[in-house]
């Protein structure tokens, strides 16, 4: 008989005793559930049940499909003595196995472990006794997150430094009089009378000296790879720590019965010694390296204003910007950062958001217009009232989803894993194989060697040990992946997921929709004819008047117009609306009909001239419509949903990147063949309804389409991106090989595309794909290089071409390349 578990779940969403009864009833149908309480005042359920036959997910899960749900906690920790990415792999698998822990994910590169649990069920506190239990070290994130981050990762490239200095300090001179003794260039004294292999032998005193200058940086200065790797092999692991051990250690240890007297031979304790000093060079390089990948994070958390002017009991008070609440009211002067999120209830001025959004012009903002934390005031007093802070402002959004993105995984990193999942291994196994091959079939050495067989064959498996370099591979992707994710935020561009940014950089067809996209979304007056008798701001009076009463878009801008021209309205009488045709109303005693030609025709107007006009217009990709006063055709207002300045050159440097560029819009073809004529795409998909287009992107998707233009090679599977405005498009966005979300700064977090543009510049696309593009070759670079090195350098090794010393240099400087590759990045331009 299997125990029983017992287990205390926090519960949400209960209001009363129904709601108690409902959760009870729910868990106690359950196959293996022994016993369910739930208690209201509490809001807990505690439950025993089965392990055999139930896990806490499907006792989760069943209180979700109850329709409540399980209060989780979310711990962000910095970890230290992280060696590769296996190790961020092994400390996953060991916090996953906790009870209480959900999720897990930890991040070699940024050094991170975010850790979902619930806390009825385990507490921070033993969360980080697992971590320092597998070997590693947590440093919980508070609320001044990167002050604690800056800190902890100054501490950990001070004390790289610090050992490396203390390993310099004993390996050069053990070095030089290692080098001073083979080439009897050291004085006499340092020599005995006895010859060895033509060779003069140093005195014994010599041996114990190199000894010790060895032994501080065998022991202290790589003291720490020795309990990585006892830690990770405890674990039923391998990391890097082991390879380095096994090399060193081999050297230093053969060399201590020589220095014993006890055998006869040279002492290597030099190699042991170079090897150590030699990868803490490297990784003090890769520590200060990787801390430049994350740059762009910290810049934008430095971005947040340190204090704010609240107006409390009528009295103006400084505060640290913690402190603002929703619903302060907040004064920024000129030249100040707006703190936190809001809306503008008294003044006006004009905001610099371009470092959020890549905008460079300041945006106006008056009463009623929404403000974002960060962004700069550059003219006028504002007084906002404070709608969102903290962690719920834009700003924290944006570095939330960047953080995110950081710490995804990209489908092209999965080979690197598998790799890297059985390398230690391998790696071990071909210098056993080296060492046997060298001792036993190697070639024969002449009488007068200075070293026998057993110490070649050393040699060249401590190479192979210390020439292999896991971490290379483990930095390939994510170090590059950070560095794009960055640039792309500080450009306005979004990537919630690593994949996405891989991804973008495949793309090889762009649907844009209309509206909103192309254009600004908000139809306009562009044109006022008339006739004789009548002026064009006294036909404009008469059918914004008309339109007064009208919810339609296109009545709306009427109306929009006459209020920018300062025109008195007055209130129509009798008013009538025809739909699909037009309005028609009294206006200061006279009929007034505003309406399309089918409404005219109906009332049997002649248009006369008007006519043609009509026909003009709408082949301008224009919304005629006419207007009558008293049964006679007085001119025509046209309107159209203008093209965004960006649209046309958006286009352009799509095609100048190869891409093929189609248009999706509702509106009939004549007027979307006039839109397209303007801005220059390549193919036009009109008169689709909202809900079809995600069927339009699965069609551009499909290889035998025979709907496909010719710009679109029917026979090549096209990578399909989609653009639109993340709300209205939402289907086709997630049909789309790649959603690309045209948004604001304050929208980032709704937007549910793996792709957003905080401003609603077109250009953003072409951008966020030759990121794409850039970050994706510095991936195949870095990812050619680490298996590069390790397929030419690893057999070199095995075959006697390396020496140890040499290796240890490879090898430390292996990861540093890839990182500083990752790096170039940032002085790239991304268009």
């Amino acid at each position: 008989m299997s125990d029983t578990k017992q287990l205390t779940l926090p519960i949400t969403g209960m209001t009363c005793a129904n709601c108690v009864a409902t959760v009870e009833r729910s868990l106690k149908k359950m196959d293996g559930m022994q016993n369910a309480v739930v208690n209201l005042s509490s809001e807990r359920a505690s439950v025993e049940f089965d392990p055999d036959k139930l896990a806490l997910d499907d006792v989760i899960g069943r209180v979700n499909r109850a329709g409540y749900g399980v209060a989780t906690g979310e711990a962000d920790l910095i970890i230290k003595r992280l060696s590769d990415d296996n190790d961020a792999r092994r400390l996953e698998k060991a916090l996953a196995k906790l009870e209480g822990v959900l999720e897990t994910h930890v991040t070699f590169t940024t050094e991170k472990a975010r850790v979902k649990y619930i806390p009825t069920i385990v507490t921070q506190g033993e969360i980080r006794s697992a971590i320092l239990s597998a070997g590693f070290e947590a440093m919980e994130l508070g609320g001044e997150a990167e002050d604690a981050e800056a800190k902890a990762r100054e501490h950990e490239i001070n004390e790289q430094r610090r050992l490396l200095i203390i390993g310099l300090i004993f390996t050069v001179p053990l070095f030089l009089l290692s080098m001073g003794k083979d080439f009897n260039l050291l004085p006499a004294f340092v020599y005995s009378e006895n010859m060895m292999d033509g060779m003069r032998e140093s005195q014994p005193w010599f041996g114990w000296l190199m000894l010790a200058l060895a032994l501080p940086v065998q022991f202290y200065v790589g003291w720490q790879y020795y309990v990585g790797a006892f830690k990770a092999l405890r674990n039923k692991s391998a990391n890097m720590d082991v390879l380095i051990v096994m090399g060193s250690s081999a050297a230093f240890f053969y060399s201590l019965p020589i220095t014993f007297g006890l055998l006869m031979g040279h002492v290597y304790y030099e190699t042991a010694a170079v090897i150590i000093t030699l990868i803490k060079l490297g990784k003090f390089l890769e520590a200060r390296a990787k801390g430049r990948t994350s740059e762009a994070i910290k810049k934008l958390m430095g971005l947040r204003a340190k204090t704010a002017r609240v107006i409390r009991d009528g009295v103006e008070t400084e505060v640290p910007v913690d402190d603002v609440r929703v619903g302060d009211f907040v004064v920024v002067r000129p030249g100040e950062k707006i703190p936190v999120d809001g809306v503008v209830v008294e003044g006006r001025s004009a905001i610099d958001e371009s470092m959020l959004t890549g905008e460079s012009l300041p945006v106006e903002k008056k009463p009623g217009d929404v403000v974002i934390g960060a962004t700069l005031n550059k003219l006028g007093i504002l007084r906002f009232e404070a709608t969102k802070v903290g962690k719920e402002t834009a700003l924290a959004q944006i570095v939330k989803l960047v953080e995110d993105a950081q710490g995804s995984k990209a489908p092209i990193q999965k080979m690197a894993d598998q790799v890297s999942a059985i390398f230690v291994p391998i790696v071990i196994g071909i210098a056993v194989f080296t060492f046997v091959g060298w001792y036993f079939y190697g070639t024969p050495l002449p009488i007068n060697s200075d070293i026998d067989n057993f110490t070649r064959a050393l040699i060249h498996m401590v190479a192979v040990l210390v020439i292999a370099c896991p971490c290379a591979m483990g930095l390939a992707t994510p170090t590059a992946i950070m560095v794009g994710t960055g640039i792309g935020a500080e450009s306005g561009i979004l990537f919630r997921t690593s994949e996405a940014l891989e991804r973008a950089g495949r793309v090889t067809v762009v649907i844009l929709d209309k509206t909103g996209t192309i254009t600004k979304g908000q139809p306009v007056v562009t044109d006022i004819l008339t006739g004789d008798k009548v002026t064009s701001d006294e036909l404009l009076r008469f059918a914004a008047s008309v339109e007064k009463g009208s919810e339609h878009p296109l009545g709306e801008s009427i109306w929009a117009e006459a209020t920018t021209r300062g025109l008195v309205l007055v209130d129509p009488a009798g008013f009538k609306a025809e739909a699909g045709y037009g309005v028609q109303a009294e206006v200061e005693g006279r009929s007034v009909m505003v309406g399309n030609m089918r409404m005219f025709h109906a009332h049997g107007i002649n248009l006369g001239n008007f006519e043609s006009e009509v026909v003009r217009l709408q082949s301008e990709a224009k919304t005629a419509m006419l207007v009558a006063l008293d049964n006679q055709v007085a001119g025509i207002i046209a309107v159209a949903d203008t093209i965004k300045e960006s649209s046309k050159d958006a286009i352009e440097d799509m095609h100048k990147m190869g891409l093929k560029v189609v248009m999706i819009t509702g509106d009939n073809q004549k007027t979307a063949n006039a839109i397209a004529k303007q801005v220059g795409v390549d193919v036009v998909l009109a008169e689709v309804l909202p809900e079809g287009k995600a069927n339009e992107v699965k069609k551009l998707q499909s290889k035998d389409n025979t709907q496909k233009s010719d710009h679109l090679r029917p026979s090549v599977i096209d990578v399909v991106a989609m653009v639109g405005d993340g709300v209205n498009d939402a289907p086709a966005l997630a049909q789309a090989d790649v959603g690309l979300a045209i948004g604001t700064g304050t929208d980032v977090a709704m937007a549910a595309a793996p792709v957003t543009l905080m401003s609603g510049d077109l250009r953003g696309v072409a951008r966020a794909i030759n990121l794409s593009r850039r970050t994706l070759g510095t991936i195949k670079q870095n990812l050619f290089w680490a298996f590069f090195y390790n397929v030419v350098l690893i057999p070199a090794a095995a075959l006697g071409y390396l020496n140890p010393m040499l290796a240890a240099g490879a090898m430390a400087l292996s990861s540093v390349f890839v990182v500083t590759n990752s790096l170039r990045l940032r002085g790239q331009k991304i268009m």
